[in-house]
């Protein structure tokens, strides 16, 4: 089996966590690594086994062995980015958000659509072995969602990454975090969102963005969700998810499940790997070997944008 060969940008928080991933996947090899601090990012390379080291994503996609992307750097590069690894022939995978203006995230899903290449977007709450379970509890008919209930919750005052970093960028509650939840909310009803309202607080004076937000969305099908989003918690951290069925309630926390007792549920058969992150690489390289589009591809989340872009509206954006 010939390897694929990957260039990954943006050697941070999350770009770790994809390289921790792919160590376990056979037949995938990481050659090339971008990031913007030079020396950080050979320290980082050096730890992987990775050969090639450069702040620019161009360098990499002029390398002929590259086969594909993974593109884990600020929000506000996705669209463009992923527009050049597509024009250079590369296969992508873009982390979540894909954009945060819908008219450059059409552009993208259209170019993608058009170059036959696999490109996908990092929605993880659909690999979530968690969100499996319960994915297939549903498409079985054993279980209905009649209600979703959603806390997104950071302590986020200052401008830092998941690893206590200053970040270069301002992270975003509805562009990136909201966009996992109005996406997995729809793909597990399996029913478009046809109604959405949101509502926000105060604008933070050197960050410029609210740091509590408010989401409402029903689907076409009738299930609604209520999703709530803070950068000001000073408490337990991370998104949690309540589904409310008609035959059952689970409480999904990223990759462990409970039932509405809070009874643990095994899920360690779900897939081959108890890490989402992991599992949403593996769908993008079998996608790429067996050549076909991947679950998340850009053309599957685009609806979940205009949610976005349309909730934006009515918040003033």
């Amino acid at each position: 089996m010939k390897p694929i060969k990957v260039a990954l940008a943006g050697a941070g928080a999350f770009g770790i966590k994809h390289l921790d991933g792919i160590k376990n996947i056979e037949g995938v090899e990481v050659v090339s690594l971008i990031s913007r601090e030079l020396d950080k990012t050979r320290e980082v390379a050096a730890k992987y086994g990775i050969g090639h080291v450069t702040t620019e994503l161009a360098e990499s996609l002029a390398l002929n062995e590259v086969d594909a992307v993974i593109l884990c750097t600020p929000t506000q590069m996705h669209a463009s980015q992923t527009l050049a690894c597509l024009r250079a022939g590369k296969h992508v995978q873009v982390e979540i958000p894909l954009c945060d203006v819908l008219k450059d995230g059409e552009e993208v899903a259209q170019v993608a659509e058009k170059s036959g290449l696999v490109a996908m977007c990092g929605h993880t709450r659909r690999f979530n072995p968690s969100h499996q379970y319960v994915h297939k509890e549903v498409t079985s008919g054993r279980f209905n969602i009649q209600q979703m209930d959603v806390q997104t919750y950071f302590f986020r005052r200052s401008n830092m990454n998941a690893l206590g970093q200053p970040r270069s960028w301002t992270d975003h509650l509805l562009w990136h975090h909201a966009a996992h939840t109005v996406d997995l909310f729809a793909y597990q009803c399996g029913s478009p969102v046809v109604k959405a309202n949101a509502i926000q607080g105060p604008i933070h004076p050197t960050l410029g963005i609210a740091m509590d937000m408010s989401i409402q969305l029903k689907t076409a099908n009738g299930a609604i969700c209520t999703l709530s989003l803070s950068f000001n918690n000073d408490g337990p951290l991370g998104t949690f998810f309540r589904y409310i069925g008609d035959t059952a309630t689970y409480i999904a926390r990223y990759d462990d499940l409970f039932n509405g007792k809070e009874e643990k549920i095994d899920v360690s058969q779900v897939a081959v790997s108890m890490n989402g992150i992991e599992l949403q690489d593996r769908e993008f390289f079998v996608a790429i070997r067996d050549g076909r589009q991947p679950n998340s591809s850009l053309g599957q989340v685009l609806p979940c944008y205009r949610v976005l872009h349309d909730l934006e509206q009515q918040l003033g954006g």
